[in-house]
């Protein structure tokens, strides 16, 4: 059934263009704005808007999506309910996903399977970090910002959080699963749930999937058979670099615990990229018939399955199940969400009774647990007297000690401004290497940025900086009001709306440790922070990290006909800031460099009516006239990355009542 029409409006601000796709729970349709702006919108199928609690739900959930802007994810622009109707409006990647480009070149580079991956993990420990989980990473769901043979680094775009998030939780209650099962994590198969450990799971499985050109458990058998793979088989060794495979192993372990997280993976690639530039892609192989048994199984939940019916339902030869196997839909990369076969629950004591019955007094639960603790027992003596044992060969500690890195995400400004960092340390090179990306939401940002750059050691004076990718000089609190030790003022950033920019610095240390990395990256976001949110800074200095809102300003009373007189007032973490207007509408002269930098100039600023009517505003959003008499009126506006403002209450009167 289709979900829409060519040329159908959606809400009051948009119309369906063509429709581009379709999946489990919706179809997805190019929409144009009406300022002629191209969007994407996933139309939730009509039994979902059916469900009051999911769109209860869907309306809740409203302000998270909204806020979950990030360089790799793309952006959800609005959420629209419209009787029977439910769409997420978000941007439309026009590059096409990472499954094009998996079909179209087979197994890619080393270096570009991990440099995508890591930028996959970025997206979701921005998410993970606001509390919002995927629960369907895969690459249909990866989107690019170029075609894959021009993209490069940056043009990652993660989508589909918020079908997860709003759908997801509906299923779940239902004791469903929604997920794709070649990229399942095992606890979602014996568990029915995950988490963020999930997603690491399922970027793991993408990432065997961009170096082999498979994923890891594909091969013959049932839908289900494919996803019980996940619980009880190892994925087959690939032909990378150990290293390389080290990692992967990390993300495809059955045990959540046992996984990096997001931050931490995308480090753990990033470490790799030095060493695989010169590999070439291996060889497309295919799958193997037969899977190794992992060592340590997923533990299967009570409830959802018995240990006997996945062992069933796995199995590709026993016809007495193919009737009772949960349809998890195509065993590929198309998403699913089916509901779990429920099973009768006996009472404990009648179910022990009966397999102490039937087993003999060494198969029984209680043996097996003695004979497990005798074997724990055992391997613990043994590795004590390893420890323990002089062996006269231990190995020499490293001079200088081993590289570690760091990375450390700032949350979002209200400007829409992300300050992300990462560390490493080089041992032999004795440097530090920062790199600081700054990132947009809704509207471009610029002008200077602040940095603190502290010294390593607790104590130790500011270090001296090498910086590439901006003009650096020291911050001069005479000059800027902003009074920190080891600030560096940076200039000429440009940053894209949506879009980021990176700058690096280079600080030369005698060593330095993984504790020392962690509080010393730590330690500069603080006392950056501290001096740009100090409410005793006066000045305009560095608007896109300290302004915090924007006040809007009219008369009491305006007469009609005639021209609104509009001020847009900075407000930093001190208060308001008349005295350095952000805009004056109608504008005369050049705009603010506040606005600038905030807001890309006057292109950044819009007015509209808030009084039904009795208000004008010129094609440009800029000019507001007063048309008719009303005792109330307001005006709203938006600068940049604040939106949804609105003015104290005035009125308009005549002039012959003035």
């Amino acid at each position: 059934m289709k979900l829409a029409q060519t040329g159908e409006a959606l809400g009051a601000s948009y119309r369906f263009g063509e429709r581009v796709g379709s999946g489990a729970v919706g179809e997805v349709w190019t929409v144009t704005s009406t300022d002629g702006s191209t969007f994407a919108a996933k139309v939730l199928r009509p039994e979902h808007a059916d469900d009051p609690s999911l769109v209860e739900r869907f309306v809740r959930e409203r302000s998270v999506l909204l806020g979950l802007q990030y360089s790799h994810i793309v952006t959800v622009r609005d959420m629209v309910v419209e009787g029977a109707r439910l769409a997420i409006v978000m941007d439309y990647v026009a590059g096409g996903s990472l499954r094009d480009a998996v079909k179209g070149v087979g197994p890619l580079r080393p270096v570009d399977a991990v440099n995508v991956a890591a930028e996959v993990f970025d997206a979701l420990a921005f998410a993970h970090s606001r509390g919002v989980t995927h629960r369907d990473i895969k690459p249909d769901n990866v989107l690019l910002a170029r075609p894959w043979p021009e993209c490069g680094a940056g043009d990652v775009r993660v989508s589909d959080f918020g079908i997860a998030d709003v759908v997801g939780e509906r299923i779940r209650q239902t004791t469903g699963l929604i997920g794709t099962p070649q990229y399942m994590p095992p606890e979602l198969i014996s568990q029915g749930r995950s988490g963020p450990p999930g997603d690491v799971y399922s970027t793991g499985v993408l990432l065997y999937e961009l170096l082999a050109g498979r994923t890891p458990f594909a091969g013959p058998g049932t839908d289900f058979s494919v996803a019980y793979r996940h619980v009880s088989s190892r994925p087959p060794r690939i032909p990378v670099d150990d290293a390389v495979w080290d990692i992967l192993d990390g993300l495809l372990s059955k045990d959540p615990a046992q996984r990096p997280t997001a931050r931490e993976a995308a480090s753990m690639l990033r470490r790799l990229v030095p060493r695989l530039a010169g590999a070439a892609p291996i060889a497309r192989a295919g799958a193997p018939e037969d899977f190794d048994d992992a060592e340590r199984s997923a533990t299967v939940v009570r409830g959802a399955f018995t240990d006997e019916l996945l062992t069933a339902f796995a199995s590709t030869s026993s016809a007495d199940h193919a009737g009772e196997a949960p349809e998890l839909g195509e065993a590929g990369s198309a998403t699913i969400a089916r509901p779990l076969p429920r099973r009768e629950v006996r009472p404990q004591a009648e179910a022990r009774l009966e397999e102490m019955d039937a087993a003999p007094f060494w198969r029984t639960r209680k043996a097996l647990l003695l004979a497990g603790s005798a074997a724990l027992l055992l391997a613990a003596m043994v590795t004590g007297f390893v420890v323990l044992a002089p062996t006269g060969q231990q190995e020499a500690p490293k001079a200088g000690g081993d590289q570690v890195s760091k990375q450390l995400q700032d949350a979002a400004l209200p400007t829409g401004l992300t300050i992300s960092r990462d560390a490493s340390y080089e041992p032999s090179s004795g440097e530090i290497r920062l790199t600081v990306a700054y990132a947009a939401q809704k509207a471009p940002l610029s002008g200077e940025f602040l940095e603190v750059i502290p010294g390593v050691a607790e104590g130790e004076a500011c270090p001296a900086v090498t910086w590439d990718g901006a003009t650096v000089s020291r911050n001069q609190a005479s000059i800027t009001g902003v009074d920190v030790e080891c600030g560096w003022k940076l200039s000429g950033l440009e940053i894209p709306a949506g879009g980021s920019v990176k700058v690096t610095a280079k600080v030369s240390v005698k060593t330095a440790d993984q504790q020392a990395i962690d509080a010393w990256l730590r330690a500069g976001s603080e006392a950056t922070t501290a001096a740009t949110q100090d409410p005793a800074v006066k000045g305009t200095a560095y608007p896109v990290q300290r302004l915090k809102g924007v006040e809007v300003r009219t008369p009491a009373r305006v007469v009609t006909p005639s021209p609104l007189k509009i001020t847009l007032v900075p407000v930093w973490a001190g208060g308001a800031d008349e005295l350095n207007p952000l805009y004056v509408s109608p504008a005369s002269g050049k705009p603010s460099q506040m606005l600038a930098a905030v807001g890309g100039g006057e292109k950044g600023v819009r007015f509209s009516d808030g009084c039904g009517g009795a208000l004008a505003v010129d094609s440009a959003g800029l000019t507001v006239t007063a048309l008719q008499i009303t005792p109330q009126c307001t005006v709203r506006a938006s600068v940049g990355n604040f939106t949804e403002l609105q003015s104290p209450s005035f009125g308009i009167t005549s002039r012959e009542n003035s």
